[in-house]
């Protein structure tokens, strides 16, 4: 018997990248899986691979910086499957390179709506129908960059600390009630968040960083979500996974 045979999946941010990766992994372990994102193609053709290989999933396109938006997305998950057993709030955006002194309001909104108020919403959502439903877990994706300074990118790197400040709150209001929150903090991926850097000559510079030599790959993080909701991690929450390569540890 695989490890989510009978359980139930939300992915937010699941059209491309991690998200996906997470999406086909949950798949992969028998659980239904609710593929959310707001491009449309991206959402589908996660659900397309996820049917392809024999598994069962559905699509909600979502702007999960509307709260309207993430309520129906629960709602949508509850009256399609019944249940909600785990949950990947990884919806996010790299936003603008700029510094302090530059970054825009509009960008500074733009991101923190994403990346921040995002993850609160589905928390929020996800924790009211999990506590009814007797637990749950849930991970959220902040960075290396929700846990050291990031020059050139001071929403995003904001932003995710705030992620990791929010997933360690709701670990403490939600021990007693059978909910795990933690984060993973993904470093140098080779995502579409990358992508533009990589095509752009950056990829020796990039890895130079990484003590391990390399880019992470989006099934490495996947691998790490799907551990932190499993029944062997029953005793973690509130952690602060980083998936780096080594890059935090210097």
């Amino acid at each position: 018997m695989k490890r989510f045979e009978g359980k139930v999946a939300l992915v937010t941010g699941a059209g491309s990248g991690i998200g996906r990766a997470t999406a086909l992994a949950f798949a992969g372990e028998n659980a239904k899986v609710v593929i959310a994102d707001i491009a449309v193609d991206g959402g589908e053709e996660t659900v397309r691979l996820i049917r392809e290989a024999g598994g069962e999933a559905i699509f909600v396109k979502t702007d999960v910086s509307q709260e309207n938006e993430v309520k129906s997305l629960i709602d949508t998950t509850i009256d399609t499957y019944g249940r909600l057993d785990c949950a990947h709030n990884n919806a996010g955006i790299n936003g603008d390179l700029d510094s302090v002194a530059t970054c825009t309001e509009e960008n500074w909104d733009r991101v923190m709506g994403i990346n921040l108020k995002g993850v609160w919403l589905c928390l929020k959502y996800e924790i009211r129908r999990m506590k009814k439903l007797g637990g749950g877990a849930i991970v959220n994706t902040s960075s290396t960059s929700g846990l050291v300074g990031s020059i050139g990118a001071p929403a995003y790197t904001a932003s995710k600390h705030g992620v990791a400040g929010l997933t360690r709150t709701a670990s403490l209001e939600c021990a007693k009630i059978g909910i795990r929150v933690n984060a993973v903090c993904p470093g140098t991926c080779r995502t579409p968040f990358m992508q533009n850097l990589i095509d752009s000559g950056f990829e020796d510079y990039i890895t130079g960083l990484v003590p391990v030599g390399r880019l992470g790959e989006p099934e490495e993080t996947a691998n790490t979500v799907l551990w932190l909701c499993s029944a062997e991690a029953s005793f973690i929450t509130g952690a602060m996974i980083s998936i780096d390569g080594g890059l935090t540890a210097q």
